[in-house]
């Protein structure tokens, strides 16, 4: 499994732990205890602690996408793993500049296909799929640009 991945999936799982006991206990806290049970070894520079505080400082906007897309999903009644995953994909695919929208989009699916249900995936794309089309194109263009760039300079940084 490729870190980013392995570090998403260990993001997810957080935010799981924190909406099933109710949005009360610490991501941090749960982040420590996901590595320990999951990655003991793993080092990913901070990018699961990134990704989860990032859906927490940026929930309502997220849940409110949510709904504004998947109109006949109360959120309430969408399944914890794809809510989070929901959650995960939105805040890489709109709130996060270091991603690029259709990698947001696919890592999305791959983690839905993996904890979700049969049709997760199906799920995950067409409403991060339907975010991404009402994306300004300007917006879709730099995101691409940027992560091309860094993609292509990753080598030479120190």
């Amino acid at each position: 499994m490729a870190n980013r991945h392995l570090s998403r999936t260990i993001a997810m799982q957080t935010l799981f732990v924190w909406d099933f006991n109710g949005k009360k206990k610490d991501l941090k806290e749960i982040i420590v205890d996901n590595f320990l049970n999951f990655a003991p070894e793993f080092d990913d520079g901070g990018f699961a602690e990134e990704l989860s505080l990032g859906v927490f400082n940026n929930i309502e906007k997220i849940d409110n996408l949510i709904r504004e897309y998947a109109p006949e999903w109360p959120i309430d009644q969408i399944t914890m793993v794809d809510r989070n995953v929901l959650r995960l994909g939105i805040y890489e695919l709109v709130f996060s500049e270091k991603m690029p929208p259709k990698v947001a989009i696919n890592e999305a699916i791959e983690i839905a296909k993996n904890f979700g249900g049969e049709s997760s995936g199906k799920f995950i794309n067409g409403v991060l799929g339907s975010i991404y089309n009402k994306m300004p194109e300007e917006e879709k263009k730099k995101r691409e640009n940027f992560s091309s760039f860094k993609e292509e300079n990753k080598n030479t940084e120190a």
